[in-house]
């Protein structure tokens, strides 16, 4: 054993959850909750707990971590190396393996099935479908089954692929899911229930699985107690960030590798669980000490390190009323004067003049934009704002943008990758084809069809007649599938090939051509930091890049900009100063979730996640009248909104209430503006009659 020195920096709860049962024998340590309140310092205290499994002698290849992004994998591992290299002298760390099993649910899910494969009766060859590809293979399907025509409209495909994922995530049957979350297409149960058995018919024929798979297979291999034991002994210690974001089925996976509760860690917080529209739910986090005996242990890190005190007190008075949690107080050592501002103006209007006002006052006072947020209950929320922004010339990002692999040509060489690795993925296969002139969906079709009796390589493709318009294309597409199927060209050549015959059809294909090729040339990059294309094809899939250019939403030409984000896209993140609209009944709660208890809790819980990402100045904004379109009645275009319910008039006491009132009066007409009037617009028209 090396050192405790490492130990030293955490907090008396932080080191209570990192020892918890270790080093008190050989045996795992029992199950493990530690509830980590917003800004305690959650990830650090995770990786400190694996450095701890390593450092008193568990084997590096027998620990499995699980987070919800690539990204927060790769961070987990880079810090417990770095505590492990502190940890042991002398470079018994360099000596040791590292943990190979951290990665996405998905990931990991994806690298089990393979192995396993034989076993469960999957090919191990098989390809993954990214969420774009599925709804297309469901339309495919869709229209095979005649639904497309009918009289009536049924849902889109992206609708139909929603509330499969939901299903199968949630584990529910569509009688519950269909009134619960997408009301408008109950009427449609029997048909969906024949489409969703035949593009689960349509992914097995073609030796492809979606995202839900991943999950749904591996909780099927937990089903089978040989299988269930293989891979549970398989591992040591399982360890789970972000607990409160999974969903029925990565629970009973976790619960199906650790039935006892020996050697599962699991951390989050109930108060931030926030994704019940994605089928997470709360009741995962707030039942697992009781699905073990005897009860798991739960630890509690209370001690924040990003928010004023005041900040908080007002933070936690909002989750006091919650009517269900793990009872935790946030506390700061930050000590501050100004108390989180609770701000009433008149309408939207004055609610982006109030946010903008302040917003530069700040950074006249040296807060630059990027240290500033405005948060959001929905997108829509920040119109008003976003027009203030724009006529004063202020940049923002706002969050939710186009990924890098939505983009039509990205997604174009992925699909020439994956077609050729894979002749049955007919998705992959049927956007290839497409992409010669003159061959559109029946042409592309009928190719496919061949492929359904013939080998690729024989006379499938090459016997098949192309439309005039793509012969002379035809034989360099040939040549370019031969090429990948053969495997005469190493990586990362093989996805250099497919770029260059992709080239010359991009100017014809799209507009914004100099993006697009900067794309590529990223996209090599990419690919020239992995081993082989399958690692390629499922890294991109399962945890793709942001976009780049313009199309990913980021200024070009400024150094600074603000972030607007809407706060389920802000969970995670933290800024100096947090601006949060419409502090009222209708908005936060939406109106459009307060059919049930669980659904306000929910949203209270995402008012606490939006305070809780400041760390000094707060502002709730509360607008008191808003426009409504088709209220336009008796000259009054405007309703009254009551404070959010959250915020109750004993709560107050914690804010420094004002009201805001604009200096402008915009209708006034200007010092030394002509009274007379001119209809320029129909002069304009009138030239051109």
């Amino acid at each position: 054993m090396g050192s405790r020195t490492y130990l030293d920096g955490l907090n008396s709860a932080q080191l209570q959850a990192v020892q918890y049962g270790i080093g008190s024998g050989s045996a795992a340590p029992p199950a493990l909750l530690i509830i980590a309140g917003a800004g305690t310092g959650k990830t650090n205290t995770l990786a400190h707990r694996v450095a701890h499994l390593m450092v008193n002698g568990a084997d590096p290849l027998r620990i499995m971590l699980l987070t919800f992004t690539r990204r927060a994998a790769q961070e987990m591992t880079r810090r417990v190396e770095r505590i492990c290299t502190a940890a042991m002298p002398n470079g018994q760390f360099r000596a040791a393996s590292k943990v190979s099993w951290a990665g996405t649910f998905h990931a990991i899910g994806s690298r089990l099935l393979r192995q396993h494969a034989e076993s469960i009766g999957l090919d191990p060859a098989f390809t993954i479908l990214d969420r774009e590809d599925a709804a297309d293979l469901m339309n495919l399907v869709r229209d095979d089954l005649g639904f497309s025509g009918l009289k009536s409209r049924f849902p889109r495909k992206a609708t139909c692929l929603a509330i499969y994922s939901f299903a199968v995530n949630a584990e529910a049957p569509l009688s519950q899911v269909l009134p619960k979350a997408f009301p408008w297409c109950e009427e449609w149960e029997a048909e969906l229930k024949s489409l969703f058995a035949a593009y689960v018919e349509a992914k097995q024929r073609q030796n492809v699985l979606d995202y839900d798979d991943l999950m749904l297979y591996w909780a099927q291999m937990m089903q089978v107690p040989e299988l269930a034991a293989q891979v549970g002994e398989r591992f040591d210690h399982v360890l789970v960030d972000e607990y409160q974001d999974t969903n029925s089925l990565q629970a009973s996976i976790l619960l199906g590798l650790k039935p006892d509760g020996a050697g599962l860690t699991v951390v989050g917080d109930d108060a931030q669980s926030i994704y019940s529209f994605r089928a997470a739910t709360v009741r995962n986090i707030l039942d697992f000490p009781g699905h073990f005996e005897p009860d798991a242990a739960v630890i509690t890190l209370e001690r924040n390190y990003r928010s004023t005190q005041t900040i908080l007190a007002a933070s936690n008075a909002v989750m006091d009323q919650a009517t269900e949690r793990f009872t935790k107080n946030l506390r700061s050592d930050r000590r501050s004067q100004e108390r989180p501002h609770l701000i009433t103006v008149s309408d939207e209007t004055g609610q982006a003049g109030y946010v903008v006002e302040r917003i530069l006052a700040n950074r006249e006072a040296g807060l630059a934009l990027k240290d500033q947020a405005v948060l959001f209950r929905t997108s829509h929320h920040s119109g008003p704002l976003e027009i203030e922004l724009a006529r004063r010339n202020i940049p923002f990002v706002k969050f939710g943008g186009l990924k890098f692999l939505e983009a039509a040509h990205i997604k174009d060489i992925i699909s020439i990758l994956r077609w050729t690795a894979n002749q049955r993925d007919r998705v992959a296969g049927f956007r290839v084809l497409q992409l010669l002139p003159g061959i559109g969906p029946g042409y592309a079709r009928k190719a496919l069809d061949r492929l359904e009796t013939d080998n690729f390589l024989s006379d499938a493709l090459a016997s098949f007649r192309p439309p005039s318009a793509a012969v002379e294309d035809w034989p360099e597409l040939l040549e370019l599938i031969r090429r990948l199927r053969r495997l005469d060209a190493g990586w990362p050549q093989q996805i250099e090939l497919a770029v260059e015959w992709l080239k010359p059809h991009l100017e014809r294909l799209y507009d914004s051509l100099p993006s697009r090729i900067s794309d590529l040339e990223q996209l090599l990059q990419i690919a020239s930091t992995v081993p082989n294309r399958q690692t390629f094809l499922e890294d991109l899939t399962l945890d793709p890049p942001n976009a780049t250019g313009a199309e990913s939403g980021t200024p070009l030409l400024d150094e600074d900009y603000l972030i607007l984000s809407t706060i389920h896209s802000a969970k995670g993140q933290e800024w100096k100063a947090v601006f949060v609209l419409n502090i009222v009944d209708g908005c936060i709660p939406s109106d459009m979730a307060t059919g049930s208890v669980a659904e306000i809790e929910e949203e209270r819980r995402l008012l606490y996640v939006a305070m809780t990402r400041a760390k000094d100045q707060l502002h709730l904004v509360q607008p008191l009248r808003f426009f409504v379109r088709q209220q336009r009645r008796n000259g009054d275009s405007h309703i009254y909104a009551p404070r959010s319910r959250f915020i109750t008039a004993p709560m107050t006491a914690l804010f420094d209430c004002s009201a805001w009132a604009s200096g402008r009066s915009s209708r006034a007409t200007a010092p030394g503006a002509s009274e007379h009037r001119v209809d320029i617009a129909a002069r304009l028209r009138d030239r051109w009659r």
